[in-house]
């Protein structure tokens, strides 16, 4: 663990500060003698900087009023402190019209956080009225006026001195695309229940103290659910089943888009929690893998209308939010949080932007996942302009442009973009995650579309490369693997919204019993779909994510919304990597599988010509005889093979690879296609029990082989 900076004393009001004009540099920035203090507002009147000697003290030791001419240049304020520095708290006050009819909600008594704070107290009081900019107790609602101080509520921002780490000989690891195996975490969950044996459990120290299970499991990028700022007490609900107050656990509503949450750091989470990432980063890439964050840029934690004003609103609402043409009290509300981040707004746009350089250059981060990530493409009256947007902005930028960028191609208000990228994004593919489901399921009439997923959507990417489809079964949002072959229907009562939240189509199957049962039949043919669903994963063309806890079958009884739930329900059982030891192993085994056949992770499409315009197709797909593959509305199986001859090239570069899956009810009799001077050998049967499901050392086949019912079985050539 790094050495945290000396923080400065922060001085009190007995101390005289000079100041001098500064410079429209945004932020708090730092250097020898004192910082620079600096924030937008186009439509402010005036504007005042509050430092505080700590971080609870009510009133402040310092205040600022910034001349309108002297300290302002075009639309952004600023002034230089003296003899202040690393540690020192501040906030903002923002004065101007407050008339919410037409976007205006300017309130003077509220302390602001700075939008490019690298750090901010995580722990003020969401129900405090005084964070409100109306008076919540009035009729007029957000039309009222509040005159409470919200200084009370501690929240405050924190200069931070990045300079002062010592990133030592950190090397981002720059994982080939078609070398990634994506592993999607909340580092909360991942290691906050007393089962994961870890010293720090619930933070960034935690996972450090299971790298070994990340190494031994095979995965190279791990992608962690949003780390801003956010408070976790910020959800209003009630659990529906245990009376107790819900959380936003997942932390999709962030207070800015430089600061580290406190959420996952040990200590007084004073500013610290920056540079306990900065070791969490340096030491994951020690250990060879990538840091990739969920990030959330399409709306904000304040809320609608009648949520607090903490930050955006209260410096200049009308120029961050998407507000409603024809009635500006209202928000836009594409994210389904409340509001809509006016995202291709030039100030906005370069906020973002910023924001990712400082991730990239300060925080060494490897890549990014935008939550609804469509919205980044929308102008302010939601139209789509995808190649003209901030998304084509991200993508060609001198610093973020190389890292790995990867988009939820959809948005909560109808927008679905899949595939319409501009080229340097990957995408989350629904589609593929949907066929799979619905394949594993019994669906009729998905044979043909299988295909196309398999062979990485072509369909949707033959403008791109392969690895721009990020394949998977489940995410955080949804069922778990478990519960994908567990449950009918969501249950999601705990969540105090009557279960109408989540998804209502889940592609799911149960086997005949709800949730968990003694059933050992039951509980066989759920293990067997699992299995099946992580072969069809790791070998479908692409880039593969899964999700944690996935590997050791775990649970969250059914609940496909878990946002809010902090116990059992959602914290990672780390019992359940010995008790279902078969799932585990299989789905290490599959994964160096993967790892190991390069003819799995060709970096362009499946070729039909070699270099010389020869018909060499390199994947062929078969039925029960060899060329002949049944792609009619009731069939329920699939067999291909995968040439290890790479065309474009004219070499072998690897062994030829056989896949049966057979989801219909019964077995089924496959000739396999003859192969010169060779024989096939089986590696894996998902029907048969744990060892020899996977075998160590393949065993060889005759030219047919019996596929039991809803089995998936690989042979490799040789």
């Amino acid at each position: 663990m790094a050495d945290f900076p000396v923080q400065y004393k922060n001085p009190g009001p007995e101390v005289e500060l000079k100041v001098r004009r500064g410079y429209p540099l945004l932020g708090a920035t730092p250097d020898e003698t004192g910082v620079n203090f600096a924030i937008f507002s186009r439509n402010a009147d005036n504007v005042v900087l509050e430092l505080y000697q700590n971080y609870y003290d009510i009133g402040p030791s310092h205040v600022f009023y910034l001349d309108p001419t002297k300290n302002r240049t075009g639309d952004i304020w600023h002034i230089y402190v003296y003899n202040v520095g690393h540690g020192q708290y501040y906030g903002w006050r923002v004065d101007g019209l407050y008339d919410p009819i037409n976007g205006k909600r300017f309130n003077r008594n509220k302390l602001l956080i700075d939008p490019y704070a690298k750090a901010v107290t995580t722990f003020f009081d969401w129900d405090d009225e005084a964070v409100y900019g109306y008076d919540r107790t009035s009729p007029l609602l957000d039309l009222s006026f509040s005159t409470l101080d919200s200084a009370r509520s501690m929240i405050r921002s924190i200069v931070i001195d990045d300079s002062k780490y010592d990133w030592d000989d950190d090397k981002q690891p720059h994982i080939p695309w078609n070398e990634a195996i994506i592993y999607e975490m909340h580092v909360r969950l991942f290691t906050i229940s007393e089962s994961s044996n870890t010293k720090y459990p619930g933070t960034f120290l935690g996972i450090i103290e299971k790298i070994d299970h990340l190494k031994e499991l095979g995965v190279t990028t791990i992608e962690l659910m949003p780390v801003f700022e956010f408070n976790i007490n910020s959800n209003p609900n009630i659990n529906s089943l245990t009376g107790e107050e819900l959380k936003d656990v997942w932390g999709y509503n962030p207070l800015n888009f430089f600061a580290v949450t406190g959420n996952y750091s040990v200590g007084l989470k004073l500013g610290e929690q920056v540079f306990l990432f900065k070791d969490f980063v340096k030491e994951l890439h020690k250990n060879g893998f990538e840091v990739i964050l969920d990030v959330v840029y399409n709306h904000t934690g304040e809320g609608s209308e009648k949520g607090p004003t903490l930050c955006f609103r209260g410096i200049d609402n009308e120029v961050y939010y998407m507000l409603n043409p024809t009635n500006k009290r209202y928000y836009a509300n594409y994210s389904g949080c409340g509001n809509t981040l006016n995202c291709n707004h030039a100030v906005v746009k370069e906020m973002i932007i910023n924001s990712l350089r400082y991730w990239t250059t300060e925080m060494h981060v490897d890549g990014f996942r935008f939550d609804l990530a469509s919205i980044l493409g929308r102008t302010h009256d939601g139209r789509w302009i995808g190649d003209l947007s901030l998304l084509k902005d991200i993508a060609e930028d001198p610093i973020v442009g190389r890292l790995k960028l990867i988009a939820e191609g959809w948005d909560a208000a109808g927008g679905y973009y899949l595939g319409l990228f501009p080229e340097g994004w990957a995408e989350w593919n629904g589609k593929y995650r949907d066929c799979v489901r619905r394949f594993i399921r019994g669906d009729n009439g998905i044979i043909e579309e299988l295909m196309l997923r398999i062979s990485g959507s072509p369909d949707l990417y033959h403008n791109r490369k392969p690895h721009t489809s990020i394949n998977f079964i489940t995410c955080h949002d949804g069922f778990t693997m478990r519960d994908l072959v567990s449950y009918n229907q969501k249950h999601n009562e705990m969540n105090g919204e009557n279960n109408e939240d989540g998804a209502s189509e889940n592609f799911s199957h149960n086997w005949g019993v709800e949730g968990d049962t003694d059933n050992p039949e039951v509980n066989k043919i759920r293990k067997q779909q699992i299995k099946n669903f992580f072969s069809i994963l790791m070998l479908s063309h692409g880039t593969p994510m899964l999700l944690m806890g996935d590997e050791m079958y775990r649970t969250q009884k059914g609940n496909n919304n878990a946002y809010c739930i902090d116990d059992e329900t959602t914290w990672v059982d780390w019992t359940l990597k010995e008790e279902h030891e078969e799932i585990f192993r299989f789905v290490e085994k599959i994964i160096k599988f993967r790892k190991f056949h390069p003819a799995l992770k060709r970096e362009c499409f499946f070729q039909k010509y070699d270099k010389f315009g020869n018909v060499i197709t390199d994947i062929t797909w078969h039925g029960t005889e060899p060329f002949e593959p049944d792609t009619s509305y009731t069939s329920h199986s699939i067999a291909f093979m995968i040439s290890g001859f790479e065309p474009l090239k004219g070499v072998i570069i690897d062994n030829d690879i056989y896949v049966i899956l057979n989801q219909w009810k019964e077995p089924l009799r496959f000739i396999l296609p003859p192969i010169h001077a060779r024989s096939w050998h089986r590696v894996v049967d998902t029907s048969l029990a744990y060892p020899d499901d996977f075998l160590n050392i393949p065993e060889k086949v005759e030219n047919h082989y019996i596929a039991k019912p809803y089995s998936t079985v690989i042979f490799i050539s040789f």
